[in-house]
């Protein structure tokens, strides 16, 4: 797809094994589609897709009425940010066949690229993924042996997850996820085999967790994750099963590292449950923000076994140790009223998306300076060139912004 050129689909795109799809930068790709069962196409990526838009003209992936939709979600209306009006893109080697005995599958690499409201329901689908009915996710990747990188993008409204992966070597580096999930779902939802770093992402307004490893999925690989350096605020309170939702959630076999991450207003703090690999995840200098006495009290999950660590930051009662967000008030929304599960109508726009805010910290900020640095990041990823990942190594302040200009870049 050439540069600066507008393209639509209203049918299924298939990247063929072998074969690899190339956006170049300043692309819209254009979902023709409203969600229901003949008019919600997806891509469906057998071989490798890459997107590769730039800080000056980065490309989308979107629907018809993206414009209608943002407005609408800026108004706190969000019927249409949930709906998934088109199918998300699914990673995934082709099926076997006499012809095809031994299908590859590719890579997936996406640098500055908005991918919006996806999510219409699968029907008949890929029913080894979905079930007739389920919501599917923006980003569906499953290859074990090959490399899922997403940098300096946004993933904007989803009716499920955000991005789920059942094994592949990921870098998911200074991305902002907003609105994933309409009553349940994760930004970013990890399941077995699925091996790398997650860093200097802002997460926001997420139904469930911003972030969940887990090693169900039964790959032979183990999940093995880290968590370093992201910013979530406002996550977990659409989620209506009891105890589910929050900020970061280790369980069922999964390990990594979980170290200077801002947590701040999410209805639960670090989860690491009884059947996840404890003695391989290592954790601390997290900062644990919270306006009301019924956050603080879930700072760590209850139904977990993390404990507070050594360099930990949390605030001693409601409102103490304001993270001193340069361009947002932390403070504006009564969760004592609303302390979860609550609808999406009840959630104005300013705690579910990030608009025109800040949130780096200010001279001042308890965050600034108390970061872990003495660690290095997986780099599990193989691509190299400029198809490979940039990744951030750990930064001085917790958190996805950092007072150097590194990390986050929106």
């Amino acid at each position: 797809m050439q540069a600066g050129k507008t393209y639509y689909f209203d049918k299924d795109i298939t990247v063929n094994d072998g074969d690899t799809l190339l956006m170049q930068s300043g692309v819209t790709l254009i979902a023709v589609g409203d969600g229901t069962k003949d008019k919600a196409p997806q891509i469906t990526v057998h071989g490798t897709f890459i997107s590769l838009g730039t800080k000056e003209k980065p490309n989308y992936i979107t629907v018809q009425n993206a414009a209608t939709y943002h407005t609408e979600a800026n108004s706190a209306k969000y019927d249409n940010v949930f709906k998934g009006s088109w199918g998300g893109i699914l990673a995934s080697p082709a099926p076997v066949t006499t012809a095809k005995p031994n299908p590859k599958g590719g890579d997936v690499i996406i640098k500055w690229t908005h991918i919006e409201f996806a999510g219409a329901a699968s029907y008949g689908n890929d029913a080894s993924i979905y079930k007739d009915g389920d919501a599917r996710y923006t980003i569906y990747f499953a290859n074990i042996e090959k490399d899922f990188i997403l940098e300096d993008s946004w993933v904007f409204g989803s009716a499920d997850d955000g991005i789920r992966t059942v094994g592949g070597k990921i870098s998911i580096m200074r991305n902002t996820f907003e609105l994933c999930g309409k009553a349940g779902g994760e930004c970013f939802n990890m399941k077995s085999g699925t091996v790398g770093d997650l860093a200097y992402n802002m997460l926001i307004g997420s139904a469930t967790n911003a972030l969940k490893a887990s090693n169900s999925g039964a790959t032979t690989i183990q999940c093995n994750v880290n968590m370093y350096n992201n910013t979530m605020t406002n996550c977990g309170f659409r989620q209506t099963k009891t105890g589910r939702g929050g900020s970061i959630n280790y369980e069922q076999g999964a390990r990594g590292l979980i170290y200077n991450n801002l947590i701040s207003n999410c209805r639960f703090g670090l989860r690491v449950t009884t059947d996840a690999d404890q003695v391989n995840i290592k954790y601390n200098n997290q900062y644990y923000y919270g306006s009301t006495s019924g956050i603080l009290a879930q700072f760590l999950a209850s139904d977990g076994v993390a404990k507070a660590q050594s360099a930990d930051i949390k605030s001693a009662t409601a409102k103490d140790k304001n993270p001193l967000f340069f361009s947002y008030n932390a403070d504006q929304y009564d969760f004592t009223a609303n302390p979860g599960p609550i609808t999406a109508s009840l959630m104005p726009a300013y705690i579910t998306t990030v608009g025109t805010s800040n949130f780096g910290l200010q001279t001042g900020s308890p965050g600034r300076n108390k970061a872990k640095t003495d660690f290095t990041p997986m780099a599990a990823v193989k691509t190299t060139g400029n198809f490979g990942a940039i990744i951030t190594p750990p930064g001085s302040d917790i958190g996805a912004y950092q007072t150097d200009g590194s990390g986050n870049q929106h």
